[in-house]
């Protein structure tokens, strides 16, 4: 349902420096081989591969050199019997040559000749034109994410500027009376924001930009006021706190009134009390006010629509088989979601609890790198036992 809700964004043109976490709008094609032309994979010597035949430390096969080639440089001396180029890493494989000889497996010898102590055959050490992309083949189609080494293939294939989704406009408003920033001092029944931070995080990790940070106390008008503003400046609203069914949850009321919802509360532990509308048509997420619900339901439900607002085709987290490290205990009727260090160990994967898994326990997501997936049908699990984990990486 969110995702079928949730817009498409348009496109824009960014510098290439500019493109980590973004995701790409059109395919890329290479211009290219790569690499571009044979070249060395190591520092050594440019050689005839039947030149070495029989060729030990104890017997080695003296060549003579005949030129020196750094990379960048391209010697025209055709290396013919008898004779070798001495060649540095990248530099192209001179005319004449078919294989290199690393420079641990040589010796310096008389008169500008080199000794080759271990037998090369042809193609050794070679990297061939076009042997990681062909020209004209795609290297990266539309909607992948922008990482490192997306980066690099990129700037191999000469995309000095790329076509990117628009990050979308993130509006995060934490409602409570209880709540003070960070740099205010505590008084009594007070408690600092976490919230707006580990939001903030999470959508700039989702590739979003955030427009807005806000927090207001229980109060109605003020509610109403920065969810007005937030749908007029953003593409997407995130609220924490005020969706159950006490007497000071107004965000779920607040959001009927301006807009509509398309649902409250989902089977799940922890983040039951969620809510999903709109307000002048922008998607609104009404998250729980407990910091681990916040985090978790960010996970499942806003971070997919985030991806797929800026066309990214794989929104959510892969999921693999593991072996749980301890005994969990459940209640079937809500899917559960345990906050997990998992690792792989031996021939599978071992998920490991990160302690209390209360929704008010911050400390149960750091160092998480996973979910264990407990299905609502599903009773205890017991140590050894296997389950599905979601994996998330670090955060």
């Amino acid at each position: 349902m969110i995702l079928e809700s949730v817009p498409r964004l348009g496109a824009e043109l960014l510098a290439l420096r500019d493109g980590l976490g973004r995701a790409l709008a059109e395919d890329v094609y290479a211009d290219q081989d790569l690499p571009p032309f044979d070249n060395s994979a190591m520092d050594g010597y440019a050689v005839i591969a039947a030149d070495t035949t029989g060729a030990t430390s104890e017997n080695p096969r003296a060549l003579r050199c005949i030129a020196e080639e750094p990379a960048g440089v391209t010697v025209t001396e055709r290396v013919i019997t008898g004779t070798a180029v001495k060649i540095m890493t990248g530099a192209p494989i001179p005319p004449g040559a078919d294989a290199i000889v690393p420079v641990e497996d040589t010796s310096a010898g008389a008169d500008g000749r080199v000794g080759i102590l271990r037998e090369a055959v042809s193609g050794a050490h070679v990297r061939r034109a076009g042997e990681d992309v062909k020209r004209g083949r795609i290297v990266l189609m539309s909607g992948v994410r922008i990482g490192p080494a997306e980066m690099g293939a990129l700037a191999a294939v000469g995309k000095a500027e790329i076509t990117v989704s628009k990050a979308p406009a993130v509006a995060i408003v934490t409602t409570g009376t209880e709540l003070v920033d960070v740099s205010e001092r505590l008084g009594p029944g007070r408690i600092r924001d976490s919230n707006s931070y580990s939001l903030l995080g999470q959508a700039l990790n989702a590739g979003a930009r955030v427009s807005m940070v806000e927090r207001t106390a229980d109060e109605r008008s003020e509610l109403e006021r920065l969810l007005t503003l937030a749908a007029q400046t953003s593409d997407i609203i995130i609220t924490s706190g005020g969706v159950s069914v006490g007497d000071y949850d107004l965000v779920k009321e607040t959001l009927a009134k301006l807009g509509e919802i398309l649902f409250w509360k989902v089977a799940i532990k922890p983040g039951k009390p969620l809510a999903y509308g709109r307000i002048d048509g922008k998607p609104l997420f009404g998250l729980p006010g407990n910091p681990v619900s916040s985090m978790v339901a960010f996970d499942l439900f806003v971070r997919p629509a985030l991806l797929h607002m800026q066309g990214i085709s794989d929104v959510t987290y892969p999921r693999v088989s593991g072996v749980v490290s301890e005994d969990l205990r459940h209640k079937p009727g809500r899917r559960e979601y345990v906050r997990a260090v998992t690792v792989w160990q031996g021939e599978g994967y071992v998920a490991a609890p990160t302690g209390d898994q209360g929704s008010g326990r911050l400390s149960s997501m750091l160092g998480a790198n996973s979910y264990i997936v407990i299905s609502e049908d599903q009773g205890d699990l017991r140590a050894g036992g296997k389950a599905s984990v979601m994996l998330t990486g670090r955060r």
